[in-house]
């Protein structure tokens, strides 16, 4: 393999690589941080600067070995068909061996363009739901705070009503005890003039 194949083959496992951290079932909060890490870092966004470069020497090599295949694949058929009078083994191998190269760098680029397109989405799907769960979370917490509150608001009424009740029953004791303290008063000043006077 030439030095650009093999730079693209070290693209597409670091792509590998990348796809199946990226996939990993890692913790919520691992996730978030490293995606926020990812997301918002200027190395990073200088890495991917560069690789969006080499990406486009990836394409043009994509269809330089597709332009390969289509013309290896020809000769290979014009060889088979006898049009040229080829029939030496060697020739044949070459054939073969051309054949197979040229397919190898077709799928080795058209695959590499390919993963970089599903890592590109699946970054943005992962940022996506790592906000859809914040704003979830998020939304949780405000609903057992908005619960809470409901569930106060509904026990400060409970003793709002308690106590107006309290009070009105200490009101109504208070004039109870006043008619009952008046009677007494009355009673026991009858009998104490009755005392003084027997």
């Amino acid at each position: 393999m030439t030095i650009y194949y093999s730079l693209t083959f070290l693209l597409l496992a670091a792509e590998m690589v990348t796809f199946c951290v990226l996939v990993a079932p890692l913790p919520h909060t691992v996730k978030k941080t490293l995606f926020n890490f990812l997301s918002t870092s200027t190395i990073i966004a200088k890495i991917a600067y560069g690789l969006k470069i080499s990406f486009i020497f990836v394409a043009i090599l994509f269809f330089d070995a597709l332009q390969r295949m289509f013309r290896v694949t020809a000769e290979a058929e014009m060889a088979k068909s006898g049009q040229q009078g080829v029939s030496d083994v060697r020739t044949e191998t070459n054939l073969a061996a051309r054949k197979f190269y040229s397919q190898r760098n077709t799928y080795l680029t058209g695959f590499t363009l390919f993963l970089s397109l599903v890592l590109t989405r699946t970054f943005s799907i992962i940022l996506t739901l790592i906000q859809a769960e914040e704003e979830l979370i998020a939304k949780k917490g405000s609903a057992s705070a908005s619960k809470e509150l409901e569930s106060a608001q509904k026990e400060l009424a409970a003793s709002k009503r308690d106590l107006e009740a309290l009070r009105s029953q200490a009101k109504s004791q208070a004039e109870e005890y006043d008619r009952l303290a008046d009677r007494y008063n009355k009673a026991t000043g009858e009998v104490a003039k009755r005392g003084k006077s027997d």
